[in-house]
């Protein structure tokens, strides 16, 4: 057993690790990031990154065939071996050797292995060939370990060998039948990306599908994956997995429905990595979601920082918003914040402040990469009631705006915001449609500054481009919403002069 000390360990080199790392090494602070598989992480080799290759290829020949002038060009179908040879490329064949010439670049440290917590800023590191290392932190461990997917308790399922997102994203052969359980950000996408590369889908969404988001854009993209060919089975349950002798896959719905397909993914949710690092160490519960003030430090029950409040969790792992891009906005809250700490400076951790993760609150952009995509930001209709806001929903048909009828022939989408009848603000705003993440960035700053209705007007759209539907969206809510009067559930729809 040996040892060494740096003034920050971090477990885990996902992007958010990678982030915290860098932030405090530019801070003057030495650290050294553990890792126990690839560095670079879950986006990088099975998410973010492979996910959207696969999604990419079809997307261009939807718009390419929306254009009569393109679409003549067309003669054939996608290649399908093209397409995955193009994701294996954006997941660098699941080689890191890129990413740790990074870490060399930028002067952080690497120990390959498992990363477990001993005690308060203590970590040791069991590496491949099960020799150890015990690494001290003066000043901080950073938990950045991600989440894994769940698997739901249905008998047979573990039995049947079914696919997670990682085999799903990194399949070398596509099945001819693919049955998905789960409705959610990832069913609906490989959904999306399976059947265009000639999969036969089967959809099965117990709780609907994307049941997160606002009703008229789930609809849309409902609609496109039925015409594509996915089957939905919205509110069944499965009920038993079996995988015959043939290999295939037999899954028994609660309605007595038998789906069959060659292979099974389960896109049901995900799960804290925190079963075996260590957690009992410093008093918290293995397995378990990290609990974190606005700076990242890791609470107790109580809400008081454990381990002399030396130990950060950042990113998928404290549960407050399972995004890679939130993740790293969390990741430089935590490496400033960890670097004034230990300088003795001062901590901006009021509400925006620099050392405060206050965004994942209420300005959380996510795009969700179906055909056609779902951007939104803020609050859903249903999710700023439960909060007790007073909103007013104005919503604006986005195939109306000269911007998206230019973008392709037939264009069908739709934009909506939500705006705040106290503050004059906007709290929530969502697109469906193609190419509409585009949208996504303006809404975001909108949300994030608080800009008031009246400042929006003097945001002037070029012309002609989709984000005209901005001045649609204030022309159909008037100029005056401030101090109007609406029901929470009124909606002003109309279409563009």
């Amino acid at each position: 057993m040996s040892g060494a000390e740096y003034d920050v360990i971090v477990i885990g080199a996902g992007p958010v690790g990678e982030n915290v790392a860098d932030r405090a090494v530019q801070g003057g602070l030495s650290v050294v990031i553990v890792e126990a598989e690839l560095v670079g992480g879950e986006c990088s080799y099975w998410a973010c990154m492979p996910t959207k290759a696969l999604l990419r290829d079809a997307a261009a020949l939807r718009a390419a065939r929306s254009l009569p002038g393109a679409a003549s060009a067309i003669t054939g179908e996608l290649d399908t071996a093209a397409v995955l040879q193009r994701r294996d490329r954006f997941a660098s064949h699941w080689h890191d050797d890129g990413q740790v010439e990074w870490l060399e670049g930028a002067g952080i440290a690497l120990v390959r292995g498992h990363g477990r917590l001993l005690g308060p800023r203590t970590v040791e590191v069991t590496a491949p060939d099960g020799s150890t290392t015990v690494l001290v932190a003066q000043h901080a461990v950073v938990v950045a370990t991600g989440t894994r997917a769940a698997l739901p308790p249905i008998p047979g399922l573990a039995e049947s060998k079914p696919w997670t997102s990682r085999e799903a994203v990194s399949a070398e052969r596509l099945p001819g039948r693919l049955a998905i359980i789960g409705g959610g950000v990832v069913g609906s996408e490989m959904a999306t990306a399976y059947s265009a590369l000639g999969t036969a889908v089967t959809l099965i969404a117990r709780d609907g599908l994307l049941p997160r988001v606002e009703p008229f854009a789930r609809d849309q993209v409902a609609d496109s994956l039925s015409a594509d060919g996915v089957r939905l089975v919205i509110g069944a349950e499965p009920t038993e997995v079996t995988r015959e002798a043939d290999g295939t896959i037999r899954i028994r719905l609660s309605d007595g429905e038998v789906v069959r397909a060659d292979q099974v993914l389960v896109a049901t949710g995900r799960l804290p990595n925190t079963g075996e690092i260590g957690l009992e160490a410093v008093g918290l519960e293995p397995g378990s979601w990290l609990s974190v003030d606005e700076t990242l430090r890791v609470l107790d029950g109580d809400g008081i920082p454990v381990a002399h409040g030396g130990l950060y969790a950042t990113g998928d792992v404290n549960g407050r918003a399972l995004l890679t891009h939130q993740g790293k906005y969390q990741a430089r809250a935590t490496g400033d914040v960890i670097v004034a700490r230990a300088l003795g400076a001062e901590v901006d951790d009021a509400p925006w402040g620099r050392h405060a993760a206050t965004a994942d609150r209420g300005a959380v952009p996510q795009v969700v990469f179906t055909y056609p995509e779902i951007a939104s930001v803020g609050h859903t209709l249903a999710s700023a009631t439960a909060a007790g806001l007073r909103v007013r929903p104005v919503e604006y048909d986005l195939g109306a705006v000269a911007g998206a009828a230019l973008h392709a022939d037939g264009y069908t989408g739709r934009a909506s915001m939500l705006i705040d009848r106290d503050s004059g603000t906007i709290v929530g705003f969502t697109a469906v449609g193609p190419d509409t993440a585009e949208l996504l960035h303006a809404a975001t700053i909108a949300i994030a500054a608080a800009v008031p209705i009246e400042r929006l007007w003097h945001a002037v759209p070029a012309y002609p481009t989709m984000s005209e539907v901005w001045l649609r969206l204030l022309e159909t809510a008037g100029s005056d919403t401030r101090n109007r009067t609406h029901r929470s559930t009124e909606k002003l729809v109309t279409s563009d002069r």
